[in-house]
């Protein structure tokens, strides 16, 4: 794993890339990480996605001013659906798609806030994407799903923030035929595929890092990306 300066429209910023072991060029991986940043969470879940086979590149959305004024900053843009952050991540894949690793074929992962992108950014040129409890969903999601590539989405039902998302999420996308994979972990809640500190805390509050939907949901994302993004 090594941190590379990736070239965006409004300046470079850094990004984690994590490239397989195995010769030959492999499909990439945009992770787009969480509101806490790209820290050692982040570079384990590189390191998985690498070891699976992929080529995994996490831009840091918050390399730009203090980390209180970034976070301000790429909520907002969530909000709105546009600026730096989505130009960042679209950076990111075309990084990924010229990079002599990679075999030009791209999709997205991202965790919570970066879910949000996920599925936001799900129709800018990505083979499949991957939110990780991307709640609350998106604005206005079935505009924002037009011409979305494949989703494999991974919910818990103990999430606070993502009442009901399965389901919308699932007609969402058969309102515009989109293959989908859709599950939610009855006994996990939000972030539960980020070992993140204070987890008792965290439980409590219906969030908190759950190994076995973990797991479960990784194989199904990796079989997902199998099908949509070649081996």
């Amino acid at each position: 794993m090594t941190t590379i300066t990736l070239a965006c429209p409004d300046g470079p910023i850094d990004a984690l890339l994590d490239v397989p072991d195995a010769p030959g060029p492999s499909p990439g991986v945009v992770v787009i990480h969480d509101a806490l940043g790209y820290g050692p969470d982040k570079e384990s879940i590189s390191r998985r996605i690498a070891a699976a086979g992929y080529v995994a590149l996490t831009p840091n959305l918050y390399a730009r001013g203090g980390r209180a004024r970034c976070i301000t900053r790429v909520f907002r843009e969530l909000l709105t659906q546009r600026g730096r952050a989505l130009d960042d991540i679209l950076a990111a894949r075309d990084h990924l798609q010229t990079h002599p690793a990679c075999t030009g074929t791209v999709g997205v992962a991202g965790f919570c806030m970066g879910g949000q992108f996920a599925l936001i950014l799900a129709p800018q040129g990505f083979a499949a994407a991957a939110p990780f409890y991307g709640t609350p969903l998106p604005r206005r999601l079935e505009e924002v799903l037009t011409g979305a590539c494949p989703v494999v989405a991974s919910f818990g039902r103990r999430d606070p923030l993502g009442i009901g998302a399965g389901d919308r999420l699932r007609r969402a996308a058969y309102h515009h035929g989109i293959t989908t994979d859709i599950k939610v972990y009855p006994g996990a809640g939000h972030s539960f595929a980020n070992e993140l500190p204070g987890q008792p805390l965290l439980r409590v509050g219906g969030f908190g890092y759950n190994a076995e939907a973990t797991e479960d949901a990784w194989a199904r994302v990796f079989a997902f990306f199998g099908d949509h993004l070649g081996d």
